[in-house]
């Protein structure tokens, strides 16, 4: 099952990610994180696709796919 890992330290909040995953598994957090961005998070594991849209489109290179064989 595909599911994806989001390096909190890297992301900026700009939400690019939650645009582009067509169902809709990346949100912003409530909390910021250390630098006081409001990060993207991975909500739902069990209905990605993998379809690798989320980390394409992210700027900071901060998210990476992972596709369980």
């Amino acid at each position: 099952m595909p599911y994806i890992v989001i390096e909190e330290e890297r992301c900026k909040g700009c939400g690019l990610c939650t645009i582009a995953c067509p169902k809709k598994l990346v949100a912003m957090s409530e909390q910021p994180n250390a630098l006081g961005y409001t990060v993207a998070v991975f909500s739902a594991p069990d209905t990605c696709t993998g379809c690798c849209l989320c980390a394409e489109i992210c700027p900071d290179v901060a998210i990476t796919v992972f596709k369980e064989a």
